[in-house]
């Protein structure tokens, strides 16, 4: 885990029997602390970032772009934190329930 003493801070837009979409706005340095999904999930940048990726192991340094997205699934335990100058924000959506 990270050594932070600033939290990410989350937003719950949307939370229903398909969907929970979250936004997460960063100051630099700033990390959500040590978690797993309970379901697989979606993420969109809204800004450019350095973004560090710990994985329990290893930190994942990776560069990204405003509009940028990728997809995780459920159940991978990661700390995500802001190592840029600039904020970090990108908009979270976890799937609940998957089209039959």
């Amino acid at each position: 885990m990270f050594t932070c003493s600033i939290p990410a801070s989350p937003t719950v837009q949307q939370d229903d029997a398909d969907t929970r979409i979250t936004r997460w706005d960063f100051p630099p340095g700033a990390s959500t602390g040590w978690h797993e999904h309970g379901w697989p999930y979606v993420v969109v940048m809204l800004t450019d970032a350095q973004m560090h990726v710990h994985d329990g192991e290893q930190v994942a340094v990776i560069p990204r772009r405003a509009g940028d997205s990728y997809a995780r699934p459920a159940g991978v335990r990661h700390d995500v934190k802001n190592g840029g100058e600039a904020p970090m924000a990108f908009v979270e959506i976890e799937l609940k329930r998957l089209a039959d």
